[in-house]
């Protein structure tokens, strides 16, 4: 098979499960007489196929590094412009592609186990498979347009899954607000590809034919181009002030929450970014936008975080701020330490979500971290594999956080932003100080219980422990010079990292150090502060009351200004413009009418001598009218 056509294949093959397990979810709810295991092989396989494609592909483009393009059919064509429904394959969207599709993979199994006996597994898999075809239909878009495609269609799935069980009205409340949320976004990410069009004068609307019409278009519209695609990137990537559809987003089930989190959606702002590096490194100043905007969304979310209970919002709000990590990498430049951060974030998170999953399910469903102290069992595979991630998210070595987060705390240093460099650091202390109080109270809190051990589900553990050993070895593929490694995704990454780092060796051994130092500092406080906590103790959990533990009320705050706002706005249009001025203009007019009909009514009231007399007047006054105007 030539190279070339597997990029359709790795995109397709998604959606062809989608739409397969869809026609048999709906012919089983006429007949019931389908298996689970039908909508488990078809959503696994299509997946696994994906991934093995992917790698085939990644094998071929490292033996030539030439980037490969597969045209499918031109979608658009006016005059000399033209869309073309295309994949492209380099060294960007092949190394997204190959966790979104690996990761995935691993999600599915593991939903398998979690949403096993569900009424709707097969409409689940089925919106599953979708998601993932978006995804990869995102990645892999020759063109802005059709990666806008995948672009919408990521932000459908999410809706459709956050809402999934949609008999509760607070989980179709979290998906509308994933939904207009994103909207928001998406607008700038349009308006951006219209300012675009104008301002380079394309004949192609390919990446490449951007790349090269970036060098004669006009500036000042090719700038307002990138900041309204940051617009779109905050949006997807939840970063502030659009962030605040992530929490919520985590009324779905917990599949969904790890493949928003780890391989789907929330990365595709950052990959937008670096999709248009070129945009990006001619206008400076909106990279240090965006750079700015991640600093301040890492560190926001991360005091957020530090006062929450809900396990699976804490490890949301950690989302957040490490995707405020990665727009500071690619916002100052240096795209391939931001793409590595997102590649390593999606084992660990991954992980953290799926074990938070477990724990919940075998904890009686519970989502605060003192309840599940307080219904504690014995589950040491899950127990072990969370703290493997949890080291990763907190960069402690070797796990696979500390080459990534390292590398963007270098890069920050050795660009001399060393304001973005001071907040990350605050961050990397406050992260470790929020993941360790939720696992401390989780597991090492005393409990008056005697703890039994449960038995887990295969298709739970099973992912889990390959995601473990990822966050653990996945770092080494980016192993620093200074250690004897050879950068290997740094040098993937060469053609568009165009500025060099230089930091001394002494220089990069000390920010290591601080670096896992401030970590170590804020695991021992946690473990200092909460390792005696009283689980039962009601004052113990009210702590947790008042501005942090209110997220700022910048929810509340949208809720008056945007929701209540355009409810008083709509109550203004219907009660003032609508009825009193629109409504009462028309009404006064048809009473005028109405009136007017009412007069006219009373000469046809079938009375023949009122008929004689109304023609004798109309008569007599023909005849004056002739008399004195025609004759006279």
């Amino acid at each position: 098979m030539n190279q070339t056509s597997l990029i359709a294949f790795i995109v397709l093959i998604p959606f062809f499960a989608a739409l397969l397990n869809g026609l048999i979810y709906v012919y089983n709810i006429k007949v019931e007489k389908v298996s689970q295991h039908l909508f488990t092989s078809i959503g696994l396989i299509a997946p696994f196929i994906s991934f093995i494609l992917t790698v085939f592909l990644f094998l071929d483009f490292q033996d030539t590094n030439i980037p490969l393009v597969q045209y499918l059919f031109t979608w658009v064509s006016l005059d000399n412009f033209n869309v073309n429904f295309a994949f492209l394959a380099d060294q960007l969207s092949i190394f997204m592609a190959i966790f979104v599709t690996f990761v995935g993979w691993l999600i599915h199994i593991y939903a398998v186990g979690y949403m096993d006996k569900d009424e709707g597994f097969g409409k689940f898999f089925s919106y599953f498979n979708l998601f993932l075809g978006f995804m990869l239909l995102l990645v892999l878009a020759d063109n802005p347009v059709i990666l806008f495609i995948g672009w919408e269609g990521v932000g459908l799935c999410s809706y459709l899954l956050i809402g999934f069980y949609y008999e509760d009205e607070k989980n179709v409340e979290a998906g509308n607000k994933a939904f207009f949320v994103n909207r928001v976004g998406d607008l700038g990410f349009l308006l951006g590809l219209v300012v675009l069009f104008f301002a380079a004068n394309l004949n192609s609307f390919s990446f490449h034919a951007i790349q090269i019409a970036v060098e004669t278009a006009d500036k000042s519209l090719l700038s307002l181009s990138a900041f309204l695609f940051f617009v779109g990137a905050v949006g997807k990537s939840a970063q502030f002030p659009l962030y605040v559809w992530l929490p919520d987003a985590m009324r779905g089930p917990t599949p969904i929450s790890a493949l928003i989190h780890a391989a789907t959606m929330v990365t595709a702002g950052v990959y937008l970014i670096a999709r248009f590096y070129f945009l990006y490194d001619e206008f400076v100043e909106i990279g240090i936008i965006v750079a700015y905007i991640g600093a301040f969304t890492a560190l926001f979310a991360a005091i957020i975080a530090t006062r929450q209970n809900d396990i699976k919002k804490i490890l949301a709000y950690s989302t957040i701020s490490q995707l405020g990590y990665m727009f500071i990498s690619v916002g100052i430049g240096i795209y391939g330490a931001g793409l590595f951060h997102v590649f390593t974030h999606s084992f660990f998170k991954a992980l953290l979500f799926m074990s938070a999953g477990a724990i919940i399910i075998y904890s009686h469903h519970k989502q605060d971290i003192f309840e599940i102290a307080q219904n504690r069992v014995k589950m040491p595979i899950i127990q072990f594999s969370m703290l493997m991630g949890i080291l990763a998210i907190c960069a402690i070595p070797p796990f696979s956080g500390f080459f990534s987060k390292d590398l963007i705390l270098a890069g920050a240093f050795a660009k001399e932003h060393y304001a973005l460099w001071l907040i990350a650091i605050i961050t990397a202390f406050l992260t470790s100080f929020y993941i360790f109080r939720a696992y401390i109270i989780m597991f090492h809190s005393k409990t008056n219980q005697e703890l039994k051990t449960v038995k887990i589900n295969p298709f739970i553990t099973v992912p889990i422990v390959i995601l473990a050993i990822g966050s653990v070895v996945v770092g080494f593929l980016n192993v620093p010079h200074i250690f004897g490694g050879n950068s290997l995704v740094s040098n993937w990454f060469s053609n568009i990292d165009k500025s060099s780092l230089h930091l001394s060796v002494s220089t990069e051994l000390m920010l290591m150090v601080l670096s896992v130092g401030i970590s170590v500092l804020g695991a021992f406080l946690a473990y200092k502060k909460y390792i005696n906590i009283n689980i039962y103790d009601n004052n113990e959990q009210k702590e947790n009351m008042g501005i942090i533990a209110n997220k700022f009320y910048i929810d509340e705050i949208y809720h008056f200004i945007f929701v209540k706002g355009l409810q008083k706005l709509s109550l203004f249009i219907s009660y003032v413009l609508d009825k009193s001025i629109i409504d009462a203009f028309i009404m006064n007019r048809a009473q005028n009418y109405i009136s007017i009909g009412r007069v006219i009514s009373k000469l046809q009231n079938g009375d023949l001598n009122i008929y004689a007399l109304t023609m004798l007047l109309g008569i007599n006054i023909i005849i004056l009218y002739i008399y004195f105007f025609i004759l006279g």
